[in-house]
């Protein structure tokens, strides 16, 4: 199907995209376009104007800054698999980045489109649920930083104001060791996750759990974290008995989505059982 018509302008810098976006009807931002052109062309959605922004270098690539992890909003999947920093510092994305959809989708597809896109069912937002990131964001006002627990506020709804565009994610880099894992039960047909479980662990000296950051996709109608987990784990001796206890509080205040790809029993316990994998595995690499 094809999708509406609509008006077509190239931003080359962060202002004229801000510009564009004050001045143009029914604006919408394209990025990589491997989330927003497929619910185009089903008329899903009807932009008046889209505004290129995929030729805007200072939005790519990942630095340091002090003791912060910098990505730029339009650094692809293919790049964050591949980073030494992140690699370094957030395996866990790289972990996550390696299993979105197919590999045309990761050389195109930017982490940025997929935050703004706000899909309950997208990799991402565990990952940086559970490594504690924030999100900038840039305005005619200027920029701000808004804590990715405040960002996902709905299915397809983020903090994200009508005139601000996400320019980066910042993750703080701690002076501690931490195990990472991202698990993940993938829809066969569109790679989504049925359900995606993000483990951040950290051990205390005398081994056990310092601190447990789980967070959980396309479980509910939003990404979110298992605070209950959390605090199940927290203290605990890192034994299978205990970590299977906390996981089963995975979906605990969720209401699991009931759709076609999966009903709510079965979501609830696939969650339950990746949660235990995710911190498990996390638990191995602390």
């Amino acid at each position: 199907m094809h999708p509406y018509p609509f008006a077509y302008r190239r931003a080359s810098t962060v202002n004229e995209a801000l510009a564009f976006l004050a001045s143009e009807e029914e604006p919408k931002l394209l990025a990589g376009g491997q989330s927003l052109l497929p619910v185009m062309k089903l008329r899903l959605a009807q932009p008046g104007t889209l505004i290129d922004i995929s030729e805007i270098a200072d939005l790519r690539g990942v630095r340091l800054d002090g003791d912060t992890l910098v990505i730029g909003a339009l650094t692809t999947h293919h790049d964050l698999e591949t980073d030494p920093l992140i690699a370094k510092h957030a395996p866990l994305l790289a972990e996550a980045a390696r299993v979105v959809g197919d590999q045309q989708v990761r050389n195109r597809g930017t982490i940025g489109g997929v935050l703004a896109h706000a899909d309950p069912a997208a990799d991402y937002p565990a990952g940086v649920l559970a490594l504690e990131a924030t999100v900038a964001a840039t305005s005619p006002d200027g920029e701000r930083e808004i804590p990715v627990t405040e960002f996902f506020q709905g299915f397809m709804t983020s903090a994200l104001a009508e005139n601000e565009l996400l320019t980066s994610i910042r993750i703080p880099i701690l002076d501690v060791t931490r195990g990472m894992s991202y698990q993940k039960l993938a829809n066969p047909a569109s790679g989504y996750a049925i359900v995606g479980v993000g483990a951040v662990v950290t051990l205390a000296a005398n081994g056990s759990v310092g601190s447990l950051k789980l967070s959980l996709t396309g479980v509910g109608d939003v990404a979110y974290r298992a605070t209950a987990a959390e605090e199940a784990l927290a203290g605990q001796q890192p034994t299978a008995e205990a970590v299977k206890e906390a996981a089963s509080h995975a979906v605990e205040g969720v209401e699991p989505l009931d759709d076609l790809h999966a009903p709510a029993a079965y979501r609830a316990k696939v969650a339950c059982n990746l949660a235990r994998r995710a911190i498990m595995t996390a638990l191995e690499r602390a």
